[in-house]
């Protein structure tokens, strides 16, 4: 019988919390950030099950709505949950003063709950002006330092702006696309189930 790595010995729960990103839209399931994601774990040896807890469409007020509900309806703790949400806040023009409350509200809930917090950091689209995105930006970055959490600075990284990497509406990953990111946050996604 072959040793495991203590560390990984146990299945880990991974809560993949956010948008449409994460939910896979357009996709099929088998290719979703968390089926990915699982799948890229588990070739690596760590046993883990990653729990789509994406809605298409969600703002940062959604997901802070419905958080409480998600965690209270699993049925083990998360041994990490990546938080990415406010794509469609930055998107609807929503003022970055709401989006920062919101996910700095989320992560205090699961921080008070004792669970590890990945934030997937985004970026201000160049149509929404420079004093937008001089506001949304820092965001991500000014809550992982305040909250003492891992933070992904661009969860997009990689895939925004590569036509062949995006759906026809130019925002959404491919499957290939969803590979990079991945691929991309995997290192963080190991370490912050260690």
């Amino acid at each position: 019988m072959g040793a495991t790595t203590p560390a990984f010995a146990q299945q880990k729960l991974v809560v993949a919390f956010g948008d449409s990103l994460m939910a896979g839209y357009g996709l099929k399931p088998a290719e979703s950030f968390p089926a990915q994601l699982q799948a890229s774990l588990n070739r690596g040896g760590v046993k883990a099950r990653v729990h789509n807890a994406g809605v298409s469409g969600d703002t940062s007020a959604a997901g802070k709505a419905r958080l409480a509900w998600v965690l209270n309806s699993l049925k083990a703790k998360p041994d990490l949950v990546i938080l990415e949400l406010g794509a469609n806040d930055m998107l609807r023009g929503i003022k970055p003063a709401q989006t920062r409350a919101n996910l700095d509200a989320m992560i205090v809930e699961l921080k008070r709950r004792g669970i590890r917090v990945l934030l997937a950091g985004m970026l201000s689209a160049p149509n929404m002006g420079a004093a937008y995105r001089g506001q949304f930006d820092p965001i991500f970055p000014q809550l992982a330092k305040k909250h003492g959490v891992a933070l992904y600075p661009f969860f997009m990284k990689g895939v925004t702006g590569n036509r062949a990497l995006l759906l026809k509406d130019g925002m959404h990953p491919t499957a290939a696309g969803v590979g990079i990111v991945v691929r991309g946050i995997l290192p963080m996604v190991r370490a912050g189930l260690r």
